[in-house]
């Protein structure tokens, strides 16, 4: 465990490290100086800052420098703005994360159940429609199946609203960010209309980037499941006679389970990019929509900052649910142990 531990932390490490020198090194290939598109204008002094300005510091001590500055906070000032891009990206982060959350909930708790069925009834007639159904759904790209439930839902149907994320009547105090969580935590009027119509706005973005990541996780569980039921073990458990609800309890439902938290953690970078597309198509306040407005305005400062907070979350959310998957694994014990 211990062993496992140290290796993932050594590659997450080496690999935020990587991260951060490319977002150094973008500066320089951005048009304009590029201390300028490293800070920005109008920044508060600091010594990590001075020192990064100084034009006796080479490259080397400059890069030492700008780490210092991100882990102090100082990401630099938005062009666009005026404003600091740490308050700017911790006003919007947690937008992206709220509408992250959602769709992999919604993906899990339906694909999950649904490949379960599609597995135990393995190349019959519901798990042909299954297959064919996510075969389907994997083939819609996110933004035209965005545009499709707003043009379908919102406009000629007129069920949800196309865009933002709540009605300008009312107005929620910002606590977490959360907008479900700030809006119970308040003490607006109409709270419970306020909250009917944060949901309202949260489905048709929440159902688009849901709907690819549902018929993965269905597809994954679904060969997991119909593979745990070949093994030997299954085989040998139904020979001695046990019930199907206790072969499935204790044998089939964890090690059915397992392969889905790595196939969750390679789609965590899918996952990102289709938020940030369905944040521009519906017009949700995120760090997805102010990035692309930030590459319309070439805000090289916000392009720098964003890009690279995107890559950090991608690579820390991956690489812990590669490391959960490795610890809870069951056969990597059995495997050291044949390597040794």
């Amino acid at each position: 465990m211990i062993t496992t531990l140290i290796r993932y932390f050594n590659l997450t490490f080496l690999t935020l490290l990587i991260l951060v020198m490319l977002s150094f090194g973008l500066a320089y290939f951005f048009p304009g100086d590029p201390l300028t598109n490293l800070l920005g204008t109008d920044i508060l002094p600091s010594q990590p800052i001075l020192m990064l300005t100084s034009q006796q510091t080479n490259i080397f001590m400059q890069f030492w420098y700008y780490v210092q500055a991100l882990l102090a906070g100082e990401w630099g000032v938005s062009f666009a703005t005026g404003k600091p891009l740490y308050q700017d990206i911790m006003r919007l982060l947690p937008a992206t994360l709220e509408l992250s959350v959602y769709a992999v909930t919604v993906a899990l708790l339906f694909g999950i159940p649904l490949g379960f069925l599609a597995g135990m009834n393995y190349h019959k007639k519901i798990d042909n429609i299954f297959m064919s159904s996510s075969m389907i759904m994997y083939s819609f790209p996110v933004f035209w199946l965005a545009l499709l439930l707003i043009l379908l839902i919102s406009l000629q149907a007129q069920w949800l609203p196309m865009s933002g994320r709540l009605s300008l009547l009312f107005n929620v105090p910002h606590y977490s960010g959360f907008i479900l969580v700030d809006i119970l935590v308040s003490d607006i009027e109409n709270k419970r209309f306020a909250f009917n119509n944060a949901l309202q706005h949260l489905i048709l973005p929440t159902l688009s980037v849901a709907f690819i990541a549902f018929a993965v996780f269905l597809r994954t569980t679904r060969r997991a499941v119909a593979d745990v039921y070949q093994a030997q073990y299954i085989k040998s458990a139904q020979t001695r006679g046990l019930p199907a609800t206790t072969i499935f309890f204790r044998h089939v439902l964890r090690n059915a389970l397992l392969p889905v938290l790595p196939i969750l953690a390679v789609q965590i970078s899918t996952l990102v990019t289709n938020v940030m597309i369905v944040e521009t198509i519906f017009s949700w306040p995120g760090i997805g929509d102010w990035l692309i407005q930030a590459i319309y305005e070439r805000d090289y400062p916000a392009i720098r900052t964003g890009m690279l907070l995107v890559s950090v979350v991608v690579v820390i959310i991956t690489m812990s649910l590669e490391c959960i998957s490795q610890l809870i694994d069951p056969t990597r014990d059995r495997f050291a142990y044949a390597r040794r």
